[in-house]
């Protein structure tokens, strides 16, 4: 087995010249918004995820070497494996994003992302402190090794995946040559993502191939129509770190402890984030079913204002 390098540990220093010179660059053109406290709690974040990922790797590195003895190929290191290996990760990887977004468990880790109202190379380093403790490793993380790749193969390829995914994170790049943009995650897909103006909602999972959201419809484009709102539904109001850690798990706990039977209970924890039992609250989906039905009429009172002219 090569002894592989850990790319995240080589690219620090390239993020943290990167953030300055966006600042430089957002000063010089105003291209790209930065707030201080912001960007702050941003670094804190980063900084915590590498602190944790030595604390806590150790669990997710446990699993996959327990779960390679039941893998079904022995695959090699020649470097197409590698290649291989990177796209299979990018599509695992989709699903796994997905499922962030859509299961309350998964969300309450994930959410410190999204939390930042601001979008910039730094918001690509707020990153969770207890992934490895939400378990998703278990089952999405094994699916490659089972398969019969190597753990320190797929950690690698991974570790490529989220290099490439921290340039995405800006506003200083438009939309890209349309080949790019067809095939790749870009800046402006990305955006899309982290917004939250609800036709945007819950789109554009991929992390290197857009291709995967084109397949699975989840796909939607940047449009000019509306300025891009980025955040959380509901923002948080404060650059705490430990409230943009903790605030979705305290959130579940405080839910668990009200609901009055077990269906309430998965509910809060395994439904979509927003989901409550008498629907008193809103999720994605009922944001964007309402912004469909809203948009239908707004389309329907314009018709009406300027119907077709018929033909003589």
């Amino acid at each position: 087995m090569p002894n592989l390098p850990d790319p995240i540990l080589w690219a620090i220093p390239a993020f943290i010249l990167l953030v300055i010179a966006e600042m430089i660059y957002g000063r010089m053109t105003g291209n790209t918004r930065f707030e201080p406290r912001d960007t702050a709690a941003s670094l804190v974040m980063g900084l915590g995820n590498t602190v944790s990922g030595v604390l806590l790797g150790g669990i997710v590195l446990a699993w996959l070497v327990f779960v390679e003895q039941f893998a079904l190929f022995d695959i090699g290191w020649a470097w197409y494996w590698f290649v291989i290996a990177f796209v299979l990760d990018d599509f695992v990887y989709y699903w796994s994003h997905r499922w962030a977004h859509t299961v309350r468990w998964w969300w309450a880790d994930h959410v410190v992302h999204h939390s930042s109202q601001h979008y910039n190379l730094s918001t690509a380093l707020r990153q969770p402190w207890l992934n490895p403790l939400t378990l998703k490793f278990i089952f999405l993380g094994s699916w490659l090794v089972l398969i019969g790749f190597p753990p320190a193969m797929i950690a690698f390829v991974g570790a490529l995946n989220l290099i490439y995914q921290f340039w995405i994170h800006t506003e200083a790049v438009g939309k890209m040559w349309a080949p790019i943009e067809a095939v790749m995650n870009t800046p402006s897909h990305h955006r899309v993502h982290h917004a939250t103006n609800p036709r945007y909602l819950d789109r554009n999972y991929a992390g290197v191939f857009i291709v995967w959201d084109r397949m699975f419809g989840t796909f939607e484009a940047e449009t000019d129509e509306e300025e891009i709102r980025y955040g959380i539904v509901r923002n948080l109001g404060t650059h705490n770190p430990l409230t943009i850690c903790l605030h979705e798990w305290w959130g579940i706990l405080k839910d668990v402890r009200s609901a009055r039977s077990p269906r309430e209970v998965l509910g809060y924890w395994l439904g979509p984030p927003g989901w409550s039992p008498d629907g008193s609250r809103d999720t994605s989906a009922i944001l964007k079913a309402r912004w469909l039905e809203e948009h239908r009429e707004d389309t329907a009172a314009q018709s009406d204002k300027h119907p077709p002219i018929a033909a003589e």
